[in-house]
């Protein structure tokens, strides 16, 4: 390797084959094995789409039917293989202090007839747009952070509606959820799994939910949750408006703190902490506020601790939440989280359980790599080196474990059987539309 760099290629390739064995245990047979193998090696890829045409032919498949069997028809479970991951996760970057956090992603789609997909808000696009919803929790510890656990949010439209219920093979037990319920229910699976965590943290859509806030409260776990500035908080006085008792705060209340650090340096903000008093001997709650120190904007919390806790702590905690958006944009850009092309229920579970494990692997390694090497005050290592991110990772594991360059016959086949199968969807497509024709 180059000056500055430690990698050892053989820790790396055994520890991606260790991995692997953790969850080989879960596919009965030789074939699915290889073939998921394959496909996360696929994931981890540099290329530019990720689905299973280009990966199959990536790791030298002949045809794509492998990879879509494995999504589609073979026999495993794929909340086996995120307890898995939870399980390697944990293996890696546990922490008594951890943060749990919750969000949900939408990925725009076309059409009406994939699992969850209706015209929905999603951040994605900031706005209304077809798309489908997922809520995820990842896990954020002193040590790094991955995603552990994911749940699709199915709206009334399809909850509601048998034929699309069986069209995409959606269990017969599942009803309507909403995205808090949906963050409850994994939040409690990991804690019940025995996940090492202190803190749960969320925006709004979160914060805002008192059925999600009592029962985080009834688990002993304490949370920072964002919350409206209409939020009405309880008071001496009565319930009171968020934004209204930010006005009540003495200036010399605010108190300079950092939210953590970002990749430009630290997060600075102005933060000041209200007691609430809400009548139970269980636990302490604050409203903590945030003020943009350029702009004056306001940022609201919902802050929860069993025990008391420094202002400085629950900084910490809403910092944590930036976590999960940089788990979206790295396992979206690295591992292909958002570039499935499947319809059915168990389809988008088994892709999206091996995108995950497939960020997984990098944040890990990442944090492996990190541990190794001493840094200074501004986040560089003695070498003049900013210490190894996702996505370096992800170009040297690449670089190391690359398929060997395939012969030209190869790629000529796959040009053959693409051209082949998309004239026989043209042509279903030219029949059907001439079928409906008045």
């Amino acid at each position: 390797m180059a000056a500055g760099h430690s990698v050892d290629r053989a820790q790396w390739q055994e520890s991606f084959e260790g991995l692997l064995q953790r969850i080989a245990g879960r596919f009965a047979r030789v074939e699915p094995r290889r073939r998921v193998r394959d496909l996360i090696l696929g994931l981890l890829s540099d290329l530019p789409r990720k689905n299973c045409w280009t990966i199959a032919e990536h790791v030298g498949h002949a045809t794509p039917d492998g990879l879509q069997h494995l999504l589609g028809r073979a026999k495993w479970d794929a909340d086996l293989v995120r307890d898995d991951l939870r399980d390697y996760v944990m293996e890696h970057l546990a922490d008594d202090q951890a943060v749990l956090v919750v969000d949900e992603t939408g990925d725009l789609k076309k059409g009406t007839r994939t699992v969850g997909v209706q015209r929905q808000y999603t951040g994605t696009a900031g706005r209304i747009e077809n798309a489908q919803v997922a809520v995820y929790l990842t896990y954020t510890s002193r040590h790094g952070h991955a995603g552990i656990d994911r749940a699709l949010y199915l709206p009334k439209s399809w909850t509601g509606n048998e034929d699309r219920r069986q069209e995409a093979d959606v269990p017969d037990e599942l009803s309507f959820a909403t995205k808090p319920q949906l963050a409850q229910q994994m939040i409690e699976r990991a804690l019940d799994a025995g996940t090492p965590a202190a803190w749960a943290a969320g925006d709004e859509v979160y914060g805002d939910n008192p059925k999600l806030r009592a029962a985080l409260e009834a688990r002993g776990l304490g949370c920072v949750l964002a919350v409206s500035c209409a939020h009405r908080v309880p008071t001496a006085a009565g319930p009171q408006r968020a934004d209204y008792l930010a006005k009540k705060i003495p200036r010399r209340a605010w108190q300079k703190l950092s939210a953590g650090r970002g990749a430009k340096g630290h997060r600075w903000y102005d933060w000041v902490q209200v007691a609430i008093t809400t009548g139970s001997p269980m636990g302490h709650q604050h409203l903590l506020i945030r003020r943009n120190r350029a702009t004056g904007e306001l940022a609201y919390y919902r802050c929860y601790s069993p025990c008391p806790v420094p202002l400085s702590t629950l900084v910490r905690v809403a910092g944590s939440r930036w976590t999960v958006e940089e788990m979206f944009q790295s396992s979206k850009g690295l591992a292909g989280l958002d570039e499935h092309q499947v319809r059915r229920w168990d389809s988008w579970h088994r892709w999206v359980t091996l995108a995950l494990l497939a960020h997984a692997f990098l944040a890990v390694t990442t944090s492996l790599e990190r541990r190794e090497q001493a840094s200074t005050d501004d986040g560089t290592s003695p070498g003049g080196l900013i210490p190894l991110t996702c996505n370096e990772i992800q170009r040297l594991f690449t670089a190391l474990a690359a398929q060997p360059v395939r012969e030209i016959a190869h790629h000529l086949r796959w040009s053959t059987w693409r051209r082949r199968h998309q004239a026989r969807a043209r042509h279903s497509h030219y029949q059907r539309q001439a079928a409906l024709q008045p």
